[in-house]
């Protein structure tokens, strides 16, 4: 068992620098902590709101993965460990103990679902009361089959079967109905995560699908209104999300991502996993090019190191498959190999977007993120295999977000913090049987989406 956590474990900061947080800190009203635990890294974030509702990104870590395999913990003493060392890198720059955070859900049999439900009117006037009692009924109605419920958000709402309706407090309707998207993942892996974090001494304060945290960080409201995809590629996993109205409609998790190009690369060439993931982040490309035959890439970097079977230190070890004397290879080998691997994963990538009713010529742009978008020319790939416009997703710029954390990589951890600042409508965090939709945080911006909502899914599903 990991020993617990003595208060912030950070360094005493110089005097100026107490001053500064001391000061940063006395200005804001709340403090965001997200951790985003993946199979390549674990990272962390704590961010903090102002009084005048400024985000201020106080501090951020991260450092490689252990423990955890396609969104599962696969060993829970490593990855405890792992968790807590992110964590306290972040406390540690940002000078603030945190003790709870928030979670991001990447793999876990991640899925989505829409449940619709209805009540009796009779004629007469909708009231407020008959829109927390169909919320309530709503809620109680979602059967997760053994599953756990992430997120259950309204969607739109109807009114004797008609659709479009923004807001129906004060019409006349014989039935009144509400469409619910809920977000779903298997129980098991998610109480492990929880395991986990608890076992690093946090709480947790919720677990958010990775494509709702991404989409806060890398779409525009205004693309979330239009239409959009968000294909958010990970080491192990790649999810497919679609979203309209300002709202998710669906999602499909992929157990296929960038790490499957890194190993088909030290397979093909009969190197270390290290010295391919290195080769395709420095040399490697989606794209390949006339220069590329010509172009000898070196396959050991600064510092490898051989051992033969006792241990002992050798020379740079065996060349690889391919390689000249000087244990070079050309550029072209290395972009052919990247993609082979690309085009099974654009297929899928495809197949899940069709099925999501994501297909056609208005179906609107493409947006890449996570760790694997970050390969050199993989947009432009993407673009040309799926047919759609595709851009690269990329973080606002947010007040002390330190550049090495600005790339799609670190989207969901950014993004899991601005989705916490948003505090979206969840009818799972009904108290009673009734709520006050008027005061219910999110609740004008939520009979707004509702139009919107309706409005892009005719239009482009």
């Amino acid at each position: 068992m990991i020993p617990a956590r003595k208060g912030n474990a950070a360094k005493p900061a110089k005097p100026a620098k107490a001053k500064t947080v001391a000061a940063a800190r006395a200005r804001l009203a709340k403090t965001y902590a997200a951790v985003n635990i993946g199979s390549f890294r674990i990272s962390a974030m704590i961010m903090g709101e102002t009084e005048t509702g400024e985000l201020i990104v106080l501090g951020s870590g991260h450092r490689a993965s252990q423990g955890i395999k396609r969104g599962y913990v696969t060993d829970m003493k490593a990855a405890t460990h792992a968790i807590r060392d992110a964590v306290e890198r972040a406390e540690q720059n940002a000078q603030v103990p945190v003790q709870s955070v928030s979670l991001a859900c990447a793999g876990a049999g991640l899925t989505s679902d829409v449940v619709w439900n209805e009540i009796e009117i009779g004629g007469r006037r909708v009231e407020e009361e008959d829109i927390e009692h169909l919320l309530v009924i709503a809620r109680e109605a979602i059967q997760p089959m053994g599953r756990e419920v992430l997120h259950a958000t309204p969607a739109h709402y109807t009114l004797d079967g008609a659709h479009g309706v923004a807001d129906p407090r004060g019409l006349d309707a014989e039935r009144l109905g509400v469409h619910v998207h809920v977000t779903l993942a298997d129980g098991a892996p998610i109480r492990n995560l929880r395991r986990a974090v608890h076992n690093a001494h946090l709480e947790v304060e919720d677990i958010v699908a990775a494509p709702l945290a991404s989409a806060h960080a890398c779409l525009s409201a205004e693309e979330r209104d239009l239409g959009v995809a968000l294909i958010e590629i990970g080491s192990d996993v790649t999810n497919v999300s679609v979203f309209a109205g300002g709202m998710l409609l669906g999602l499909r998790a992929l157990p296929m991502g960038s790490g499957e190009i890194t190993d088909a690369i030290a397979s093909s060439l009969g190197i270390r996993r290290f010295q391919a993931e290195r080769l395709k982040c420095v040399a490697g490309s989606a794209i390949a090019s006339p220069s590329d035959h010509r172009e000898m890439i070196p396959v050991h970097g600064p510092g490898d190191a051989w051992h033969d079977e006792q241990g002992n230190p050798g020379s740079r070890g065996p060349l690889a498959n391919g390689a000249d004397e000087k244990n070079r290879i050309a550029r072209a080998e290395l972009v052919s190999v990247i993609t082979q691997r690309l085009s099974h994963l654009t297929r899928a990538i495809a197949d899940a977007l069709k099925e999501l009713g994501f297909h056609g010529p208005g179906a609107g742009q493409v947006v890449l993120t996570g760790g694997g978008a970050e390969l050199a020319g993989l947009a432009e790939y993407m673009q040309s295999a799926l047919g759609m416009p595709v851009r690269l997703g990329r973080m606002p710029r947010l007040k002390g977000l330190p550049e090495a954390h600005s790339t799609p990589g670190f989207a969901t951890l950014a993004g899991l913090c601005l989705y916490r600042a948003e505090e979206p409508v969840d009818i799972q965090s009904l108290k009673s049987r009734y709520i006050d939709v008027r005061e219910a945080p999110g609740a004008r911006s939520l009979w707004r989406g509702v139009g919107r909502l309706l409005r892009a899914s005719r239009e482009y599903f």
